[in-house]
């Protein structure tokens, strides 16, 4: 098992606990694997609603990382 295997979840793996790194990477091969096209409808159903937990995810984190920053300035500015 390399290092990437190590770190990286399986696609049950909770969103919640994913990092933004996980779950961003998670989220590019979601969508390629839509692009390429599911065998079944069933599968492409599943891969959405996995796509959209994962953007849900990223957004949460970004939205941290900016109120973080803008709780920096903020601070600087006192």
């Amino acid at each position: 098992m390399d290092a990437m295997t190590a770190t990286t979840p399986g696609p049950s793996a909770d969103v919640a606990s994913l990092s933004f790194e996980q779950a961003r990477d998670e989220l590019v091969r979601v969508v390629a694997e839509l692009e390429q096209g599911a065998p079944t409808l069933e599968e492409s159903l599943a891969l959405w609603e996995r796509g959209e937990k994962l953007y849900a995810r990223c957004e949460e984190w970004l939205l941290g990382a900016k109120r973080r920053l803008d709780a920096a300035r903020g601070e600087g500015d006192s």
